[in-house]
């Protein structure tokens, strides 16, 4: 049984889709991380100076301190039950950025794709063989300009 393991584990595409879930889980630390300290910052200072991670909505007051809470962090730390909407931007956010850098990297690979195909691709066939002559003549004649017979 660990010979037949490791046989499937060795196996070129489950490697390959190890390597790529690891290079996508850090991929995703990084947009997070570009999406929490790059993006909304700036974002939330169009807005007023609002922090989207402080978006949230109290379902039911925490038992330590009553409602109002200023931040996450406050409504967490009294008990309350929260609908935190504000994460969730942030993680749409981060989603809409990692799918469009997916898409711009699957785009630029179906690019590499095509022009290799076009490479492989013979080319167009625009002439005939005179069946008098065997001169080569385009593929519309009706008659040869090399030996003047009639081509069916």
């Amino acid at each position: 049984m660990f010979k037949e393991f490791k046989e499937f584990a060795m196996r070129g595409n489950v490697v390959d889709m190890a390597v790529g879930i690891v290079i996508g889980a850090a991929f995703g630390a990084i947009v997070k991380s570009l999406v929490d300290n790059v993006l909304m910052p700036p974002i939330g200072l169009i807005l007023g100076g609002v922090d989207f991670s402080d978006f949230f909505l109290v379902l039911k007051e925490g038992a330590k301190v009553a409602a109002p809470y200023q931040t996450l962090a406050d409504a967490k730390a009294a008990g309350a039950v929260t609908l935190n909407f504000g994460l969730f931007v942030n993680s749409v956010i981060s989603f809409a950025i990692v799918a469009f850098a997916l898409f711009m990297v699957v785009k630029a690979m179906n690019k590499l794709r095509n022009m290799e195909k076009k490479e492989e691709q013979p080319k167009p066939v625009t002439t005939k063989s005179c069946p008098h002559c065997c001169s080569e003549i385009p593929l519309a004649a009706t008659r040869c300009p090399h030996c003047t017979s009639e081509l069916t």
